[in-house]
This record gives C-alpha cells, structure tokens and sequence, in this order.
C-alpha cells in the first residue's frame, strides 16, 4: 500500500533512524571526528585571548521556564536538554561555565547546522570585501552546478535559504533528505544496497529546481554546500583553511577546531564543525563587540552588525516560530545563515539539531555557548532554549 498522506513509504523507512538514547547521540557529538576523517581547524599561534571569570553564584536561584511553562531550576531544565556545556558571558565576563555528563572543556563538541551560521560570516565578509558577488548566478562561480536547483540560484538565495528543490527526483521530505545526506558523509549510516551520492559534489549534481529561487524560505543543506563550494572557488583554499585564516586562528582561541570530510576530503560545511565551548564563546563575543577583540577588528563591523539590521519585513527569510500558535507574535527571522530572534536585544544565533547554539545578544551584553545532546523527537517535548537565555540575559542586567 503506498501513497498514505504523511506516512513514508516503506523504502524510506530506513532513513528515517536517528539517535534514540542520549548517550548515543553524546558519543557520536563529542567523538564525531574518530568516526569519519576530518581535517584541523588551526587555532592562534600565539597566546590564546584569556577569559575572565566572575565568582561563581550568577545563575544561583535563576528558575527557567520549561518544556510545559513550569518554571524550573537551572539545573532541571538543563537536565531537561540533555546539556553537555552551559557558558554565560556577560559583559565581556565568564560568569558561568558548567560541564555535565565528563564532557570536558578541552574536547571539541559537534556543532551540527550552527556550524552553516560560521559558513555565513566568511561568505558575508568575501562580499563585503568585493571578491563575491551576492546577485550573481551561482554557475559563475561553479559551472558544474548548471543544470541544478542550486546552479540556478543566487549567491543570496543560498545565504537565506532561498531554493526549492527535489533530489534525484524524490518528492522533497526534509527530515529524510537530512538523513540522506549523512549517509553521504559515512558511510556506516548507509543502508544495505545503497547505490546514491557517495560525495557531497554527486549529492548536489541530482538537485532539481521545483520553483523560482528567492522566493520561499526552506531550510536545505544544499544551500550550505553549494555556497561553501563557491568559496572555495573564489579563495582557492579549503573551507578549514579559510575559516582558519579569516576568524579562527585570529580570535585567541586555545584548541583546534575541525571539519569532517566526505569521500572526496570536501568539508561539510553545512553541519560537520566541531570546536570546544571556550573558544566558541570567544567567537560569540567577537561578534557581541561588533567583530572586534583584542584591539583589531575581525569580522567587518558592517558585517557583525548586519546580522540582524539586514533582515526586511515581508522577505521570505522571515519565518515562523518553529511551534509557535498561530494566535502568537513570535517569529524567527533568517539572515546569512544566522537566526534572528527578533526581539527588543538585537539578538542572533546558531543553532543545531541536537541542542547546541551560540546566542548573542548585544543588547543585553551577553554571550551563550550552549551544547547538547538532545534527541528530537515528537515524544521529547523540546527545551525553550532560546526563552531561557533571554531570561538569563534580563536576571545578569537587574
């Protein structure tokens, strides 16, 4: 029997497994680079940027609220989120670092589609410098894309999730097609008889438009990799390089970061990052302070602050709450890859699938690294992260 509304096909059920035990999804998060080959990330030669830290007690008595409204300890709810690292800057001040489950602070933690939002600076920052060109077809750059739903796009469209597209002529299903770009990547999650894209390259050749891009938002690791395949053509170097040399290696960071690698030692660009809590954190101010640290500027300030100024009413890159009633006035905003909280703080941030973010809130001078290992399903209500480092945020300035 086929063709049931909402239900997979029985071929498609085996994409449909994912982790289904914290402690598999942890291992998988904080070991990610001995599973499949990756390539380093440098870090700063010289001294890494210290970090200050405040007596411990900030968050003492903070309650938050929860999956249901209740409002909980900060130690529940982070229970709640299957928390591996919690840091709290506040005003330039680490004024909470936890580490939970012997996650310790030196191991890189996967960093899952936050990792697209670090795509989004180096791409925003080749722009600004005038070496990429935001309206330009993406075959200028990428001949190999013509003919694809990709190749047809801007380089803008891939900055906001602007392409509609079907792989290989399947009826597009976003949490399959998730799947089977992992398989892509390892090939452990591939199912018996697997015969598809072996290489990110050969997983791009077979997208198809199915409508005129720029128009609807839909969030696509093709985007992601298409766009990081456009600056590696522009910069001629890898992504680990580039990222390295522009940001990496230039805001004091201690430890190395990396990217995993398919078959061809091309770099997952759009969720195979992996880098410690403390040296994300050390990007997340960067950015708090308009792209500056340590006295040199970074990233462009017009690029740290059009984050969220360039975000426009009415363009698709506004999206909905994910879970938001429709009676509510919550939104997401999308913008170079970051999401835009749009609230009263100029917040932004990077998200991935199992809990991890890095938020930024100028406004409340704040900076938040969280890391999970969360399992998403329909029977795990999720933690309202984002409420609760906005709340955190408000308790610090009071």
């Amino acid at each position: 029997m086929t063709g049931i509304p909402g239900i997979p096909p029985l071929a498609d059920l085996v994409w449909a497994r994912g982790y289904t035990d914290p402690a598999w999804a942890r291992r998988h998060m904080t070991a990610a680079r001995e599973l499949v080959p990756s390539r380093c990330v440098r870090r700063a030669t010289g001294t890494p940027t210290p970090l200050t830290a405040a007596p411990p007690g900030a968050l003492d008595g903070l309650a938050l609220a929860g999956p249901d409204g209740r409002r909980l300890p900060l130690a529940e709810l982070l229970a709640r989120a299957e928390t591996d690292a919690l840091l709290v800057m506040h005003r330039g001040t680490l004024v909470h670092e936890q580490y939970l489950h012997g996650y310790e602070p030196h191991v890189p933690h996967f960093n899952a589609s936050a990792a697209k939002s670090y795509l989004g600076l180096l791409a925003a920052t080749l722009a600004h410098e005038g070496l990429l060109d935001r309206g330009t077809r993406v075959t200028k750059y990428v001949p190999e894309l013509a003919g694809t739903a990709f190749g047809e796009a801007r380089v803008d469209d891939l900055l906001h999730m602007g392409t509609r597209m079907s792989y290989a002529g399947r009826p597009y299903d976003k949490a399959l097609e998730a799947q089977r770009y992992f398989a892509v990547l390892a090939p452990r999650l591939r199912p018996y008889g697997y015969s598809g894209p072996a290489t990110i390259r050969e997983h791009l050749s077979t997208a198809r438009s199915t409508g005129a891009p720029g128009v609807e938002f839909r969030y696509e690791n093709g985007n992601v990799e298409a766009l990081a395949e456009v600056l590696r053509r522009v910069t001629g170097t890898t992504t680990s390089a580039l990222l390295s040399e522009m940001i990496w290696s230039r805001i004091g960071t201690e430890e190395d970061a990396y990217y995993l690698l398919d078959a061809d030692g091309t770099e997952a660009a759009s969720g195979g990052f992996g880098a410690t809590a403390r040296d994300l954190v050390r990007l997340g101010e960067t950015l708090r302070c308009g792209g500056a640290t340590g006295g040199r500027q970074v990233v462009p300030e017009a690029v740290a602050s059009t984050i969220v100024s360039g975000v426009q009413d009415g363009h698709p890159r506004r999206v909905r709450f994910p879970g938001a009633p429709a009676s509510t006035p919550a939104t997401l905003s999308y913008h170079d890859l970051w999401w835009i909280p749009n609230d009263p703080y100029g917040s932004f941030m990077a998200s991935g699938i199992h809990g991890q973010r890095l938020f930024v809130s100028p406004g409340l001078d704040l900076v938040i690294v969280h890391y999970a290992s969360q399992i998403v399903s329909p029977a795990v209500p999720a933690v309202p992260l984002v409420q609760a480092f906005l709340a955190i945020g408000t308790h610090l300035q009071g």
